[in-house]
């Protein structure tokens, strides 16, 4: 039955899929906006709890919370790519109905073809551009295609690696001239301090590690 209501339901006009399609790509881009602006709030509150690292001479706690923000950003500049090519997707597809109204029907378009690729590669959109993907290929305006790769873009978290000279130009806009000093001052400190204090300093550790997991955790559920 539903075979027959398919074959006896009118197949949507250009214009109708582009308004559509559109309609959709502009709710993505809303999507990818509002991520990153989560993602930004959320590393104020990470770059608070550098400095507050810092003044306790934590450079372990701090040097981990300053990788948190350089993976952060390298997300929020591929949700910026991303925006962008979905924008770039729903300007093509304007010029394949703008030709379909000549022609009369949709043609195929490589360039398309090559974004919604890339994007079924990024995992903030990959599972909405497998959609995409599967009506713009029925309705003949790009090729199936392989997604051999998707799994791979799926299953990975970090498509860039931190690099060390990154995470210590956070640390150290961040939290200054301390954040130099920390795994000198950090040794001193630890000399400083007498055996009967170590107990204490053991549990302070642990709730501080504690909070810190606290804040990673945000930061890679706003990112996810």
């Amino acid at each position: 039955m539903e075979k027959v209501m398919n074959i006896l339901k009118p197949k949507p006009n250009p214009q109708q899929l582009l308004r559509d399609w559109q309609r959709r790509l502009r709710n993505e881009c809303r999507n990818i906006e509002r991520q990153i602006r989560d993602i930004q709030r959320e590393e104020k509150n990470v770059q608070k709890a550098i400095k507050e690292a810092a003044k306790r001479n934590d450079m372990g706690s701090a040097k981990s919370l300053a990788k948190e923000i350089v993976r952060s950003r390298q997300t929020v500049n591929r949700l910026y790519e991303n925006k962008a090519q979905l924008n770039s997707i729903s300007m093509h597809l304007g010029e394949s109905v703008a030709i379909a109204r000549t022609v009369g029907h949709l043609s195929k378009s490589a360039e398309v073809m090559k974004i919604v690729n890339n994007l079924m590669k990024a995992p903030e959109v990959a599972v909405t551009m497998i959609e995409f993907s599967k009506e713009m290929t029925k309705a003949g305006v790009i090729e199936e295609m392989m997604n051999d790769s998707l799994d791979n873009a799926l299953d990975s978290e970090d498509i860039e690696e931190e690099t060390e000279e990154e995470i210590e130009k956070v640390l150290t806009a961040i939290a200054g001239e301390t954040a130099a000093q920390l795994p000198e001052a950090s040794r001193k400190e630890k000399l400083k301090q007498p055996a009967t204090t170590e107990q204490v300093d053991e549990e302070n550790n642990i709730d501080d590690e504690e909070d810190m997991e606290e804040i990673r955790a945000r930061l890679a559920r706003v990112r996810s």
